[in-house]
């Protein structure tokens, strides 16, 4: 594994489409702690989901790419990415990944 694969990374991302109702949540944090990642999920009330990924990059970036597929029932139509700070990922009090309440 390259050294850039193995970097680690912190990633918000923010998931619009037919992604609430159709066990998103879930699947994020199934597939989350399948490559051991840390970090947390949430509905949020414009009916987008909003996550925190953190880990080696290219397990990071391979969540990602899942996330754009989603589960079964799931659209999705966009995802929004950027770092995420420090104070983001203590969001999760202390779990491996953390399904937080809807905001």
């Amino acid at each position: 594994m390259s050294e850039r694969a193995k970097a680690h990374v912190a990633r918000r991302i923010v998931i619009r489409g037919r992604v609430q109702g159709v066990g998103y949540r879930a699947f994020v944090e199934r597939e989350a702690l399948g490559r051991g990642l840390t970090g947390w999920v949430r509905n949020c009330r414009d009916n987008s989901v909003e996550a925190v990924l953190a880990g080696q990059s290219g397990l990071v970036a391979d969540l990602i790419a899942a996330c754009r597929r989603g589960p079964f029932n799931a659209r999705v139509d966009s995802i929004d990415e950027r770092a995420a700070t420090p104070d983001e990922l203590a969001l999760r009090g202390g779990e491996q990944f953390a399904v937080l309440r809807s905001i």
